[in-house]
């Protein structure tokens, strides 16, 4: 690998430059994985050269979708991960610019910044069964390398939708037949809630709670009965606790 090559892979590190290039860089042997065998398109894989070996599912997946790999030295795979201790394998992947379906449960993130909280909502939504998340366009990027590895690979199960209008959709969302709920502590007791089989699930920055823009929209607010004296729960902690719920009513 050349220096400006180098030089080029380490800037999707960056926001400015995954824009750019529509192109960002993922790691791990369990996430490269996973998107080699997804809908996105994988450009490049790189694997550490005395390191071949543990990747062979992943090489010949990679050889049957005509995907490119590179030997590299583990000085350079080091250069390119963002992790500190990475795991002899990374890949570029082309972006995914995704639509959102009117259809079935719809987890939705509003203001939360935090990538290793996303990437949890994201792997909770996938574990159960919510096939549909929206970001809004306060919370923290979709392809930023730490939601992508909190995510541990669902970010290629699910549609995961980077909305330009957030509150715009889910207006449109509601003319379709949605129902709004919102996750709050001034909320009533989750377990009392009647959901619709066409619903929008709203998590929203634990400190912040709901902006006005989101209850300008009337949702309804639910909240996780609290049984110590804990202040709150974390945002990931709370979504697993709503889409616990929510699926098993569906059962």
């Amino acid at each position: 690998m050349t220096k400006n090559e180098l030089k080029n892979i380490s800037k999707l590190l960056f926001k400015k430059y995954r824009n750019e290039s529509e192109l960002f860089l993922i790691e791990g042997e369990k996430i490269v994985y996973e998107a080699v065998k997804s809908f996105y398109k994988t450009d490049k894989i790189f694997i550490e050269k005395n390191s071949v070996d543990r990747f062979f599912e992943i090489s010949q997946i990679a050889k049957q979708k005509n995907i490119e790999i590179e030997l590299i030295s583990s000085n350079d795979i080091e250069k390119i991960c963002d992790s500190k201790t990475p795991q002899g394998i990374a890949a570029l992947v082309y972006k995914n610019h995704q639509q959102l379906f009117t259809s079935g449960l719809i987890t939705a993130v509003e203001n939360v910044q935090d990538p290793g909280n996303v990437g949890t909502i994201i792997r909770n939504c996938d574990w159960f069964g919510c096939n549909q998340v929206l970001l809004s366009g306060d919370t923290v990027e979709l392809y930023n390398p730490k939601l992508i590895r909190s995510s541990m690979g669902s970010i290629f199960h699910i549609n995961v939708f980077s909305s330009n209008d957030f509150y715009t959709d889910l207006i449109l969302l509601q003319r379709n037949g949605y129902k709004l709920f919102c996750a709050d502590l001034r909320g009533i007791d989750i377990k009392e809630i009647s959901f619709s089989k066409k619903s929008v699930l709203v998590f929203c920055n634990e400190s912040q709670g709901p902006s006005e823009k989101l209850l300008e929209l009337n949702p309804d607010k639910v909240t996780i009965k609290k049984f110590g004296n804990a202040e709150s729960l974390n945002v990931a902690n709370a979504s697993a606790v709503v889409l616990s719920e929510f699926a098993y009513r569906r059962l």
